[in-house]
C-alpha cells in the first residue's frame, strides 16, 4: 500500500516538491539524457541560494594521464584546518556537476569552517562503468597528497554511493578517510524489500528511477556483487571509518542507510543512521523552503564537524 504522503509530508515540503516538479516532472526519466541535463541544470540554478559571505572559491582541476577532473575548492579566511571535506554531488551518475551543488558545498564550508573540495566526476552514459569511481580515487589522492590533512568523505544520492565505494577502496589500502557522511545514498540494499516497496512511488524519486539510473551507469550489467558499484557487496566493513548516514523517510533509498549502518556496526565500525521524517529524496535543495529540511541540513553539518575531529557522530 502506498503511504499517505499528504499526511507524512508537510505543506512547506510539498511546496518544494511542487516547485521541483514544475521544472523536472517525474516522466522526465524517459527523456533523452541531454534534455534531462538541461532541465536539471535549470532547476539547480533556480534553487541556488547563493554563497554565504566570506567564502573563497577556486575552480581548478586534478590532472590524470588521460583527462582532467574539474574540482571546486571552498575555504574561509579563518577556516578550520583540521580536515578537508571531499564532496561528491548527486544526480544519478548522469546529472549534475560543480554548479548544481555549489551553494550546498559553500554552506557546509561556512558552517563547519572546513575546506570543501567538490568533484566534477565523469558522468554516464558517456563515461559509465567505473569511470566515476576512478575520478573519485584520483581526487582523493590529490587531496591527501596536496592538502596534507585528514579527509572526511561526503556525498548525496549517487555521490553518497561514490563516497562509500571510495571509502571501501582506500580503506583496504590502509589510507582511508577519518569519517564519511552519506546523504540519502544508493548503497545496494535488496530492491524487493523495505523502502523499495513501501516508497516505490515516492515523490521526486521512485524505485523505477533508481533502477534506471543504476542501469545507465552500469550499462545494464548486474553489478550487485561488485563493491566498486555496490557498497553493501563488500566482503568486509572493518576498514571503514566512523560513518553517519542520513536518509529521507519518503524515499525508496531509505532502507539502504539502515542496512548499511547495521552491517558496519556488526563489524565494530561506529555508524549512525538517522532518518528524516516527512522528507523526500533531494531534500538538501529544500532547505530554503522547508523547516524540516533546514533542521536536517543542520544535523548533517554537525555530523561533518564531529567526524572532522576523529570522533563518532
Amino acid at each position: 500500500m502506498t503511504p499517505d504522503y499528504t499526511r507524512l509530508i508537510d505543506a512547506e515540503t510539498w511546496g518544494f516538491i511542487n516547485r521541483t516538479n514544475a521544472f523536472y516532472p517525474p516522466e522526465a526519466v524517459d527523456w533523452p539524457i541531454e534534455r534531462n541535463r538541461e532541465v536539471y541544470d535549470r532547476m539547480a540554478r533556480a534553487f541556488h541560494a547563493g554563497r554565504p559571505p566570506g567564502i573563497a572559491v577556486e575552480t581548478t582541476a586534478v590532472e590524470t594521464p588521460s583527462h582532467v577532473i574539474p574540482i571546486r575548492i571552498y575555504s574561509t579566511e579563518r577556516g578550520n584546518d583540521r580536515a578537508t571535506i571531499l564532496y561528491f554531488h548527486g544526480g544519478g551518475f548522469v546529472l549534475g556537476g560543480l554548479d548544481s551543488h555549489d551553494d550546498v558545498c559553500a554552506e557546509f564550508c561556512a558552517a563547519t569552517g572546513l575546506a570543501v573540495v567538490s568533484v566534477d566526476y565523469r558522468l554516464a552514459p558517456e563515461h559509465g562503468g567505473t569511470a566515476a569511481l576512478e575520478d573519485a580515487i584520483a581526487a582523493y589522492d590529490w587531496v591527501t597528497a596536496g592538502l596534507e590533512r585528514p579527509v572526511v568523505l561526503a556525498g548525496d544520492s549517487a555521490g553518497g554511493n561514490l563516497a562509500a565505494c571510495l571509502a571501501d577502496h582506500v580503506g583496504r589500502e590502509g589510507r582511508g578517510p577519518i569519517g564519511q557522511a552519506l546523504i540519502y545514498p544508493l548503497l545496494g540494499a535488496d530492491i524487493d524489500k523495505g523502502s523499495y516497496l513501501t516508497h516505490a512511488e515516492a515523490p521526486l524519486l521512485t524505485t523505477r528511477d533508481v533502477l534506471y539510473y543504476r542501469d545507465v551507469r552500469s550499462g545494464g550489467i548486474d553489478c550487485s556483487n561488485d563493491p566498486r558499484f555496490t557498497p553493501l557487496a563488500s566482503s568486509s566493513f572493518r576498514h571503514l571509518p566512523p560513518t553517519v548516514v542520513v536518509t529521507a523517510q519518503c524515499d525508496p533509498l531509505s532502507s539502504d542507510g539502515e542496512v548499511y549502518c547495521g552491517r558496519l556496526r556488526v563489524e565494530g565500525v561506529p555508524a549512525s543512521w538517522h532518518e528524516e521524517e516527512g522528507l523526500p529524496h533531494s531534500f538538501l535543495r529544500a532547505r530554503g523552503m522547508s523547516s524540516r529540511a533546514r533542521a536536517a541540513m543542520e544535523r548533517i553539518t554537525q555530523a561533518l564537524t564531529t567526524l572532522a575531529v576523529g570522533k563518532r557522530a
